[in-house]
């Protein structure tokens, strides 16, 4: 039998939709891996209406601490857990979700360790913070202290990925892409959704932490690299200039609305949604990525170097990409992960992000952009109280292994109320005594304060009603302003 040639017209659509595919696939960041999006006929008629109450929040930077800080080493103290560093823990406290991890499952004893450093007290509320966090703890009356978060897996990966996108199980959307779906963009130059990665070893960035899951491609977090192209072939190719360009785009676009409206496949709106985008990003990206521009005494008040990619380059980014109206911006920093030579592991790590941290959060205050910018600081869980490793006097050998059962993070701006502490945890730092927050609890009142009501801001998927908290989640009203 002999195979039909295709129609010309079916031709030209293929060709359409593979015009420049190399970089479409860049930016859109798209997880092949991931689920497809569902047929059209499936999906709500549209995203959301917008927000269903007023608003103190229009955007969020989320400074993701990668591999678990430690709540008793930074945020937490423990008097008690000092006064009773190496002796035994309590056989009571190694019972349930405090049983010891994989880690440190092997080992024959379990010392109390207590903190790395002193602790210090805020200037404004009297907050505690290490001492290991100066530029931190100047900025007290500005944050609220979360004590009291509670996790759900001592694994890092699980972890995470509940953190991020509201769900243990990979394939979910993250916070960043229900945000796109529910809010749209403030911008057209630039995405609603951008990722910033930093920070070197510890546990591996899975693409998912920034995925759109089974939301529309076009809501999924856009990397920006941190050296050379901040978009990969986001540049024309040599000999192609912008008149050539917006032809070519011109002309795609006609065949993939063609084929868009003969196939029904909603991606192709997403497609043609995309290379629009870069075309404008082409202009937008390269100056915002041009730190040279800033003064002199912003580039130190963070500890920013235009050359050098770190940690606090990219909080200043971010504070660029929210002044030009990206409405979720997602710090990924690295290698928080101490299972050996804590102390030492833990001030190179407060070193590397806590004047940059306290700066991002004070420029944003100078600039009248505080107010309506949430930003949330803190990782997948806390760390044990006891010993992994051995225990002796000036040894920096000792770890921490994973604990999910209480740890701590910080939230300012965007209708925080600040200078608290909120929560508490037993003597030991085991468990959480006061005022429980779970992550679901965390999105729905950033959600809250986006002017969004976590309950409603739905997508229908698979026959079921799938929303960023679940079947869970409340706000946590003390928190707020």
């Amino acid at each position: 039998m002999t195979t039909p040639t295709p129609a010309r017209r079916e031709v030209m659509a293929h060709v359409g939709a593979l015009v420049g595919g190399a970089a479409l696939a860049t930016l859109l960041g798209r997880d092949r891996s991931a689920r497809p999006d569902p047929p059209a006929a499936e999906a709500p008629p549209g995203p959301p209406a917008g927000t269903h109450h007023p608003a103190r929040a229009k955007r969020v930077i989320m400074l993701f601490q990668s591999g678990g800080p430690s709540h008793v080493d930074l945020f937490d103290p423990k008097p008690e857990l000092t006064a009773r560093h190496g002796r035994p823990t309590p056989p009571a406290a190694l019972t349930g979700d405090n049983v010891p991890p994989i880690q440190t499952r092997g080992q024959t004893s379990f010392p109390l360790v207590g903190a790395a450093t002193e602790f210090v007290k805020g200037p404004r509320a009297g907050l505690d913070f290490s001492a290991w966090l100066p530029h931190t703890a100047a900025i007290d009356g500005e944050l609220a202290v979360v004590r009291s978060l509670v996790g759900v897996n001592t694994n890092h990966d699980p972890a995470a990925t509940f953190w991020l996108t509201g769900d243990e199980r990979p394939g979910r959307p993250a916070a960043g892409a229900w945000l796109s779906y529910g809010l749209g963009a403030e911008t057209e130059d630039l995405p609603a959704y951008v990722v910033l990665i930093s920070g070197s070893g510890g546990q591996a960035l899975q693409t998912g932490y920034w995925g759109n899951g089974f939301l529309p491609g076009r809501h999924q977090g856009v990397l920006f690299r941190s050296s050379g192209d901040p978009v990969l072939y986001l540049a024309n190719p040599p000999g192609l200039d912008p008149a050539a360009r917006r032809r070519l785009l011109d002309a795609g676009r006609e065949l993939n609305l063609h084929h868009e409206a003969t196939a029904g496949d909603p991606e192709i709106g997403t497609r043609v949604a995309a290379y629009e985008q870069a075309f404008r990003m082409q202009a937008a990206v390269p100056g915002l990525a041009d730190l040279s521009t800033e003064p002199r005494a912003v580039l130190d008040a963070y500890g920013a170097d235009p050359a050098t990619p770190s940690y606090a380059t990219n909080c200043l980014l971010a504070r660029r990409l929210v002044e030009r109206g990206v409405r979720f911006v997602q710090l990924c920093h690295r290698d928080w992960d101490h299972h050996g030579a804590l102390p030492f592991h833990l001030a190179r790590q407060c070193a590397a992000t806590d004047r940059a941290s306290a700066a991002l959060v004070s420029d944003l205050r100078a600039r009248g952009l505080l107010d309506d910018t949430l930003v949330i600081w803190g990782g997948e869980f806390g760390r044990t109280p006891y010993s992994q490793g051995p225990l002796s006097a000036g040894d920096n050998g000792f770890g921490r292994d994973h604990h999910c059962r209480c740890f701590s993070i910080w939230l300012a701006g965007g209708g925080v109320k600040g200078g608290q502490a909120y929560g508490a945890t037993d003597p030991l730092g085991f468990e959480v005594t006061e005022n429980p927050v779970t992550v679901h609890d965390l999105h729905a009142t950033m959600l809250h304060l986006l002017g969004v009501d976590h309950t409603r801001l739905v997508f229908q998927h698979q026959g079921r009603e799938f929303r960023l908290t679940d079947t869970a989640g409340r706000v946590v009203s003390p928190l707020l302003a």
